[in-house]
């Protein structure tokens, strides 16, 4: 039988003790003492320190990002750190915080410079303590991912202006490192620039895929595997990808010449395409066009790979499409090998490049999605900001998390379950407890990630 008693009147008051929200923050504290990253950052903007300061500049801005990470959009939501000094320390007024963005705006490419060495630093050793599951381990190749995006501005902001799409903003060029389908990714790069910036601008990509490669340890370049869509393919870029020996796949307009080769491919040309899981994909065909073309003004080496498929019931076909079919091209520099089905897995490898679109979704629930400063450089301080919040994401859950499920949650997820717990704050045995709610279904997960996470080495 089911109870038809009503439910007590709640009343609420604002008077209790020892409590702390966000108390999954703690991850994002410990995350930020094994990368060595709060220390890091304080030194790389002690120069911005004014005397006798009472906050340091590098704990703003980890301070920032942490509030990004939880959540935050603009510079006001500091307050969400600010109200747990007894977890997250004591944070900065708005007045101060606002006064540092702007100095770090004043100062230019040299805060910039600062910012993301901090980040490099700090990046090295999350790598170094996840180990067999870090980027590039046992060899493997280090996909990073450029693509633009479109930031819409409801104000006038310098730089803001009319979109290719129409809208009105900014259209910052991104470059993400991909963990694979196993994990997520970090914000190698996040180029402010104007509103109507080229999709194409080969200097962007050039300087976004530099700023890509500095976030990388020198070591590991060898395994850089630089994805773009269409927008890449040009002579520059490429020029550049190939001068650095850099592996690539990269999207490839289709051109006369490219179309008039698909045309006259042999039927029996065309191998099975891989679906995600690497299983053969009907309706979908891969071939090489590299023999059928004229490739002398291009890179040696270079390979052009077509992809023939049917369209999606209901999707819309488009003039370049032949005889029902949807055709798309990519090139790359990676050298045929033996194995049955070479050409699938290249433009299966290419394909994967789809989850660019993810980390730029994910970067826009963590501050991107809207730029909050008037100034140009100012917003272009608030996107090294918001990369550093997507970087403390990716490094809690590659250290700290257990599992393709958990190492693959989005920010809405994170803050759900991990972050969004109340706890009370006990002291006793000289030591201070964190006490989360027994009922809290993923309350056990967040005390096995603090713990993993506690038990790493602080850097000396």
């Amino acid at each position: 039988m089911h109870s038809i008693a009503r439910r007590s009147k709640i009343v609420a008051s604002a008077d209790g003790k020892g409590l702390v929200c966000q108390a999954g923050g703690l991850l994002l504290i410990e995350t930020l003492r094994a990368t060595g990253l709060d220390q890091g950052m304080s030194q790389a903007l002690q120069r911005w320190r004014p005397p006798r300061a009472v906050h340091d500049p590098g704990k703003i801005v980890t301070d920032l990002a942490m509030a990004l990470a939880l959540g935050g959009d603009c510079l006001a939501d500091i307050s969400i750190v600010r109200d747990s000094p007894e977890l997250f320390g004591s944070a900065a007024s708005d007045p101060t915080v606002s006064r540092l963005v702007k100095t770090l705006a004043d100062a230019g490419p040299k805060a910039l410079r600062a910012i993301r060495a901090a980040r490099a630093a700090a990046r090295s050793r999350a790598w170094r303590l996840a180990g067999d599951r870090a980027p590039g381990a046992r060899g493997a190749l280090i996909p990073v991912d450029l693509d633009a995006t479109i930031v819409i501005a409801h104000s006038e902001k310098q730089q803001a202006t009319p979109t290719w799409k129409h809208t009105f903003g900014h259209h910052p060029m991104t470059a993400f490192v991909d963990h694979g389908p196993g994990g997520t990714g970090e914000a190698a790069a996040l180029l402010l620039r104007a509103g109507n910036a080229g999709s194409n601008t080969a200097d962007d990509h050039i300087t976004a895929g530099r700023l890509a490669l500095n976030q990388i340890p020198a070591h590991l370049h060898k395994q850089v595997l630089i994805r773009t869509d269409s927008g890449g393919g040009t002579h520059a870029f490429l020029d550049w990808v190939t001068r650095r020996r850099l592996k690539y796949s990269i999207g490839f307009t289709l051109t006369k010449d490219i179309q008039a080769a698909i045309l006259a491919l042999p039927a029996e040309m065309w191998e099975v395409a891989y679906d995600a899981d690497r299983q053969p994909r009907p309706g979908a065909w891969v071939a090489e066009l590299t023999g059928m073309l004229d490739l002398s003004s291009w890179p040696k080496g270079m390979r052009v790979i077509a992809r023939r498929e049917r369209p999606h019931p209901g999707a819309q076909l488009r003039f370049t499409d032949i005889d029902g079919h949807r055709f798309t091209c990519f090139v790359t520099g990676t050298r045929p090998g033996g194995g049955r089905g070479q050409l699938a897995d290249l433009e299966l490898r290419h394909r994967r490049r789809a989850r660019c679109e993810d980390r730029i979704r994910t970067a826009k629930d963590t501050g991107l999605r809207n730029l909050p400063l008037h100034g140009f450089a100012q917003n272009q301080v608030w996107c090294e900001i918001v990369a550093l919040a997507c970087d403390l994401l990716a490094w809690m859950q590659l250290l700290a998390l257990e599992g393709s499920p958990a190492r693959c949650y989005e920010p809405k997820r994170l803050r759900l379950r991990l972050f969004a717990v109340a706890a009370r704050l006990t002291r006793g045995g000289r030591r201070l407890r964190l006490r989360i709610a027994a009922r809290w279904p993923w309350a056990q997960q967040i005390i096995t990630a603090i713990a993993r996470l506690q038990a790493l080495p602080a850097p000396t």
